[in-house]
């Protein structure tokens, strides 16, 4: 069956409306939450740690009801969603974002909302948004999206599919959240906060500490993964999460033969030596060889003098918020530019050092948890990938064929009623 494609305007009861255009201010016990185009996570969700309230307490015309949408229309994050329900309790909605309330009698609000998840949306968005001083889509544009449209009851078993699989990956998103949580938890707890070093550790520069910082390379590199074993250049997206992520890499089709390149390899201590305040001093370990990847000079390999500390103890240790205010405040550039850590800054920032037998049992339990924390990472990443192929089978018919076939004389009844409410054709049973 060939789904027909409605307009998001035809689809929706109330919308395109712009948000209130209220100044936020801090909680004052009145229950109404403001949502901006940042108070939305990505997945779709209120963030718990963001609560304002909107100045004004009159503005009923922006309070939401059950099932309204919420699309983001400029900024960075411009695409981006929300489907209101009465859980999040009384909300009303700021001016960068736009309200569409789906038509219950012709479209399922979760169905919609898991439109807006999927490939093809996102190739509109890329596709639609103009870049000025910053990304935008207007109301109008998107009202004209296309979105294809089953009946309501082929709606639901999709949502029901997807919710369930949703579920499957947001719990496997918070088991590898957890995972990352515990070698911080098992550091505090073997050698204290090291900024306020409460067990008296021997405090050294980390110049006694580091027998060397080596430097990679700037290359030119193309923009997609390597191939057949050619050589490839780190992002430094592959250290910023705190664990190495190979695949964050750009093929790198030809490379001086007489260039010594700094490939990773187990057990190697990585730093972002520059980046925005946020990312900035990010660490993380190597796990494995990785012969065919190099270091780009935004990264450097960090090797300790055996006898003086473990590359396992060092990565939490310049995690930690204390340690990397320090390299922050040493570093070039302004707070809202990037910033850049020179070598001298890192070596004479001076830090607390336990005993290296402890820090050797440190270094034993770490790659125990490094293990499972990848493995972890492993079946998150493996869980989006089969989510984008689910939702692009749900949206092309595919995922409910089978279920389709079993009840086409329902749904055609169904898709009917649907036509003429929408001054659509006539449905006609088709392959899909």
């Amino acid at each position: 069956m060939n789904w027909p494609r409605v307009s998001l305007k035809d689809l929706s009861a109330l919308g395109p409306q712009y948000g209130a255009n209220l100044k936020a201010v801090a909680p004052s016990g009145r229950g109404l939450r403001y949502i901006r185009i940042t108070d939305i996570d990505e997945f779709g969700r209120l963030r718990p740690d963001t609560l304002v309230e909107p100045e004004s307490v009159d503005i009923a015309e922006y309070f939401l009801t059950e099932g309204d949408l919420l699309l983001a229309r400029s900024g960075a994050t411009v695409g981006k969603t929300y489907r209101y329900t009465s859980a999040d309790g009384q909300c009303a909605f700021a001016g960068y974002l736009i309200r569409f309330r789906p038509n219950s009698c012709v479209a399922s609000s979760p169905f919609l909302s898991y439109y807006f998840q999927t490939p093809e949306y996102w190739a509109w968005v890329q596709g639609k948004k103009r870049i000025a001083a910053q990304p935008n889509i207007n109301g109008a544009e998107y009202a004209a999206l296309e979105i294809p449209l089953p009946s309501l009851q082929e709606q639901s078993r999709i949502v029901e599919l997807l919710d369930e699989a949703d579920r499957l990956r947001r719990l496997s998103r918070e088991a590898s959240a957890k995972a990352e949580r515990i070698l911080p938890v098992l550091f505090l707890k073997m050698f204290g906060d090291p900024a306020i070093n409460p067990k008296g550790w021997d405090v050294k520069p980390l110049s006694r500490v580091i027998a060397s910082v080596e430097a990679g390379w700037s290359s030119q590199s193309e923009a997609r993964q390597s191939q057949n074993g050619e050589k490839a250049v780190l992002k430094v997206s592959a250290v910023t999460s705190g664990i190495f992520r190979p695949e964050e890499h750009k093929a790198v089709p030809e490379v001086d033969p007489n260039r010594t390149l700094i490939t990773p390899r187990r057990g190697d201590l990585l730093f972002s030596r520059a980046n925005t305040r946020e990312l900035v001093a990010a660490t993380c370990i190597v796990e494995a060889d990785y012969p065919n990847l190099f270091l780009p000079d935004k990264l450097w390999r960090i090797t300790p003098f055996p006898n003086e500390a473990k590359s396992t103890f060092l990565k939490e240790l310049f995690w930690n918020s204390g340690i990397r205010d320090k390299f922050r405040a040493d570093s070039s550039g302004s707070s809202g530019s990037m910033l850049n850590i020179s070598q001298n800054a890192v070596l004479r920032t001076e830090v607390p050092m336990p005993p290296l037998s402890l820090q050797e049992q440190f270094d034993r339990r770490a790659w125990s948890v490094m293990e499972i924390a990848r493995k972890a990472q492993q079946t998150s990443l493996c869980l989006e990938h089969i989510w984008t192929e689910l939702l692009n089978r749900a949206f092309s018919g595919q995922l409910t064929a089978k279920w389709r076939e079993a009840h086409m004389k329902e749904l055609l009844a169904e898709m009917e009623v649907q036509a003429r409410q929408l001054n659509l054709p006539m449905p006609q049973e088709a392959a899909v």
